[in-house]
């Protein structure tokens, strides 16, 4: 029973231990991965096994939770309750700021400082519900997205609806994909989309097959497509290829933080990112996921410092996402996070409409009156 699984979650996480709950898009399968210290691990060169969490600054460390215990159950989304999503609107709170932070990240472009830079804000949101009760929203909310709840005492509680696969490892077969451009759901009407949104996307997909030619071989494009992530459209494309020598810890470094999050050059959008955006992202836009997982077969170590745990699992698929639509839970309070890619065509009050379009996938969640 599902009401039993989210038991045995919150009683983990009451015991403030560590764990990460998720469902894989259009699944119905959830997975639960508890870990039985408090210890703060990370992993060294993606070797591990477990499930890690990754910050958008790849110069800081990934985070790994072990799997001690690991649990299934399914999850079955009511299709026809009866009832409407609740009509929710973006909060307008820090309107100027985000529009000066637009408009000097457009100036730098004009000096062809970058190309591309995404920009992103921060929203506090009241909230009093459960961590448990948010996560079982989520699922119920967002059946196409990568739903999950993540753990850690020593960090915090995250949770999300991430609509991007950064990549999936199966038998050294990598496969990736290009996600750019934004517009938002009009009901019965397929997406229009303009040069800004198509160029954006092209952008992307030039520079991470760019990037991975020397990482993998046999390198495969697949055609563009319009693909739909809560409220909003997007743009697709898929990238394929055979992991090289260097593995997937390689392609990790050169693909993370992708444009698609950060910018380009990489270089120089990264660095204005850091300097201007008047927060710390953390964990907003980094990645989380599956590592070398192996079907059902878990085994603990029998080490005695649980820093140097590992596992003989048969390292066969890692599946990892980009951390979007997503929020931190803090006493009595969210924190979303949301932006956009900015280009030499971007408008800044565009811009800072498509973040509202793009809060409204947390803002669901929290205001969904059904727990």
């Amino acid at each position: 029973m599902f009401s039993q699984f989210l038991v045995k979650i919150g009683d983990h996480l009451a015991k403030g231990l560590p764990l990460t709950a998720y469902r894989k898009p259009g699944e119905d399968r959830v997975t639960a991965i508890l870990q039985e210290t408090d210890t703060l691990l990370y992993t060294e060169d993606f070797t591990e096994t477990g499930f890690v969490f990754a910050p958008f600054d790849s110069e800081r460390p990934t985070i790994l939770i072990v799997p001690d215990e690991v649990h299934w159950a399914n999850f079955d989304v009511q299709r026809d309750t009866g009832q409407t999503d609740p009509s929710v609107s973006g909060p307008t709170a820090g309107e100027k700021q985000h529009l000066d932070l637009i408009r000097r990240g457009i100036a730098e472009i004009d000096r062809e400082v970058m190309e591309k830079v995404v920009l992103s804000r921060k929203v506090e949101v009241p909230s009093d519900k459960s961590p448990m009760a948010l996560f079982a929203d989520l699922l119920q909310l967002h059946p196409e997205a990568f739903c999950y709840l993540w753990y850690h005492p020593k960090v915090g509680t995250w949770l999300g609806a991430s609509p991007e696969v950064l990549l999936h490892v199966r038998h050294k077969h990598l496969q990736t994909m290009s996600l750019a451009g934004t517009l938002p759901v009009v009901p019965r009407k397929d997406p229009v989309w303009g040069a800004k949104e198509r160029e954006e996307q092209a952008m992307v997909t030039r520079y991470i097959s760019h990037t991975l030619k020397d990482h993998l071989s046999a390198l495969k494009l697949s055609e563009t497509e319009s693909v739909r992530a809560g409220s909003v459209w997007h743009l697709r494309t898929g990238i394929s290829g055979s992991l090289g020598a260097g593995g997937l810890a390689a392609v990790l470094k050169a693909l993370h933080p992708t444009p698609a999050v950060c910018g380009l050059p990489k270089k120089e959008a990264k660095a204005f990112i850091l300097k201007h955006e008047p927060y710390d992202r953390t964990y907003y836009t980094g990645f989380l996921g599956e590592l070398n997982f192996g079907g059902n077969r878990y085994r603990k170590a029998r080490r005695r410092n649980v820093e140097e745990r590992a596992y003989s699992m048969a390292k066969e698929s890692t599946t990892l996402f980009v951390n979007l639509r997503c929020m931190q839970l803090l006493p009595n309070k969210a924190e979303i996070y949301v932006g956009g890619g900015i280009t030499k065509d971007s408008v800044p009050v565009k811009e800072w409409q498509e973040t509202l379009a793009k809060s409204t996938t947390m803002l669901r969640v929290l205001q969904n009156p059904n727990n």
